[in-house]
This record gives C-alpha cells, structure tokens and sequence, in this order.
C-alpha cells in the first residue's frame, strides 16, 4: 500500500511538473515575469502586493492570480480596484495552486501587456512548497507575528526560496521575536538567501525591495 501510495504521489507531481514547464514557456514567450507568493493565513501577502504595485505602477505594469480555497473574490478586488489586471482561482477546498491551476487563470489575462505577474498562492507553509507552478522565483512572506521558529518548524519551504521577506518589522518592539535565531534558521535551510525586512504599514523596506525587483526584471529582459 505504501509503495503504490508514493507512485501516485509521484506521478501527480510529474505531471505537475510537465504543466508548470509550459506555464513558464507561456510567460516567457509574453515577456512576463513571474513570482510565486507564499506565506501563512494573515502574514500580509495582499498588502505586499499592493505596497509593491504602488512602488512600481509609473513603469512596470502588473497582473495578479488570487489562490482561494473559497469561492470569493476580496483579494482580486483589491487588485482591480487600482488599476492592475487580477483573477482569482477558487482551489475547490484544496490547501495550494498546482500548475494546472495557474495554466488556467494565465489564460484569463493579458499577458502579452504584464511585465509582473505575481501568483499569490493559498496561505499555508506546507502543501505550496510540494508544487512547481512555472514561475520564475519562489516568495516566501514571514511576519514578525508569527514567531521566529517557522525555518525550524517548515523547513522544506524555506530550501525551496529565492526570496524572503519578513514583513510587520514596525511590530518588533512588541513582540518577543529573536531576528538572529530566525535569520540562522534559514541559513541552515538555504544560505545566502536574498531577504528583505519590511513593514507594509510604514513602507519601511519596501523601496529597497521594488528596487532589486526592477533589477530582476531588466535582466530578464535581457535574455
């Protein structure tokens, strides 16, 4: 039962994988590039996104597809209501995006017109980091609320990342948060991480970040 269990497993992931290599052909051909947001229940993804077209919206035009697990579209709201494309993906109850997910609501918006495209995927820290989506850089948003033990408790996550954010640093005088404890967790996982410390309620870090990204998409430009 064990053996035929783990097939399964892998053969849903293979074809995950085949997905997810025409999902990044299809951004790469529109000249998109593209980020897959993940993070906790609450850890500020939505805020992010907007604090991140607000910092780029004069020269970079961006789309949005919202994971939900429920039928709704809040998130995807936001995003239209200041001028950005935004779809959202209703899960059906499952606890990430998968490939064929994202093929889906890819082919609801204009991408030929998206130099961003930024997937915010089901808030958890387990199930999204088992699933390639196609996109170019893998995001993981940590928040000061949530303790400085997540590297120690959801490792795979954390190997899997091109970028961290920390974001609700304007809380750390509030909160019994150790920056070194959590930073050397990650270290572990993945050394020399690209990381930046933010707060969405101050704009604190956020220039530092719209700057790197805006490095990222010249190069991508580039090849």
């Amino acid at each position: 039962m064990t053996v035929n269990r783990v097939q399964v497993v892998e053969n849903i992931l293979n074809a995950n994988d085949q997905v997810a290599q025409l999902n990044r052909q299809a951004l790469d051909n529109a000249g998109a590039f593209s980020i897959n947001l993940m993070a906790s229940p609450g850890a500020g993804k939505t805020s992010f996104i907007l604090k991140t077209i607000q910092a780029l919206r004069t020269d970079v035009k961006i789309g949005v597809v919202e994971g939900d697990t429920a039928p709704v579209t809040i998130d995807a709201d936001k995003i239209n209501a200041v001028g950005m494309p935004a779809v959202q993906i209703n899960t059906g109850g499952e606890c990430h995006l998968d490939a064929v997910m994202l093929k889906a609501g890819l082919q609801q918006l204009p991408l030929p017109e998206i130099d961003l495209l930024i997937v915010e995927n089901v808030g958890n820290l387990i199930c999204p980091a088992a699933f390639d989506l196609g996109t170019h850089i893998n995001l993981l948003i940590a928040s000061i609320p949530e303790g400085d033990d997540k590297p120690y408790k959801y490792p795979n996550i954390y190997r899997g990342l091109d970028v961290l954010v920390i974001n609700k640093t304007d809380l750390l005088p509030y909160i019994d948060f150790r920056m070194d404890y959590f930073r050397q967790g990650v270290e572990m996982l993945n050394p020399g991480l690209t990381t930046f410390a933010v707060s969405c309620k101050t704009g604190e870090g956020i220039d530092a970040w719209a700057d790197w990204l805006r490095g990222r998409l010249a190069a991508s430009r580039q090849v």
